[in-house]
């Protein structure tokens, strides 16, 4: 095997440390789909029957990219360290594929942005009339979850006489400006709008495994 040149050398440590990083990369994305997967605040939504796909089908991608980026960076650096050919070109065709999966998951993502919504305004629909006839201390706390996780408060803004507990009381100025204490802040708008910020995905998230555990439960 002849010496590298200089500028040879540079672009091999230079792409085993980018496979480094990808690698990294597909490890937390892994992670971040296992900890969707088996937590104790999301797992309701896989194990509860009929449950909507819509939810799981997306976390299952994040697991099946993770462990395709590990895959890929594990390939580039050996390749890069080994200098072989096969490994190199493995890892092309893996990074082929994942880049297809990306653009995939995406179109999917946008696609189904609006069954979300309306999966999880029918959960939280039936979470809440179930709880009105029936009491259950299941179902006060799904809502309960819904509605400070998500700041509202009943499906219309307003609750049943007694159901005030269920919904986050206001604070500060916000006091003086009706006679009411609690959010009257609608849920379904609520969870509408709180679904493209990614600042507020784990409230959401939270408030979906709360609805879906507390229908399989009732």
């Amino acid at each position: 095997m002849t010496a590298l040149s200089s500028w040879e050398l540079c672009v091999k440590y230079a792409l085993f440390i980018f496979n480094f990083i990808f690698w990294l990369a597909g490890t937390g994305v892994l992670a971040v789909g296992l900890w969707l997967r088996f937590d104790s605040r999301t797992k309701p939504l896989f194990e509860a029957d009929g449950s909507p796909s819509v939810f799981f089908t997306g976390v299952y991608i994040l697991i099946v990219a993770g462990a395709l980026m590990m895959v890929v960076g594990f390939l580039g650096c050996c390749g890069a360290i080994k200098e072989s050919t096969c490994m190199l070109g493995l890892f092309f065709v893996f990074l082929l594929i994942i880049f297809t999966v990306e653009v995939a998951a995406g179109i999917w993502g946008l696609s189904n942005k609006d069954r979300v919504v309306e999966d999880l305004t029918q959960f939280y629909k039936e979470t809440y009339t179930n709880y009105q006839s029936t009491k259950q201390d299941a179902l006060k706390e799904a809502l309960r979850g819904i509605h400070f996780g998500l700041n509202c408060c009943g499906p219309t803004g307003t609750v049943f006489d007694g159901g005030n507990e269920i919904c986050p009381k206001k604070e500060g100025l916000d006091v003086l400006v009706t006679t009411r204490s609690v959010s009257d802040r609608a849920a379904p708008p609520a969870i509408l709008d709180e679904l493209p910020s990614t600042h507020n995905c784990h409230n959401l998230e939270g408030s979906a495994s709360a609805s879906e555990s507390s229908r399989s439960s009732g």
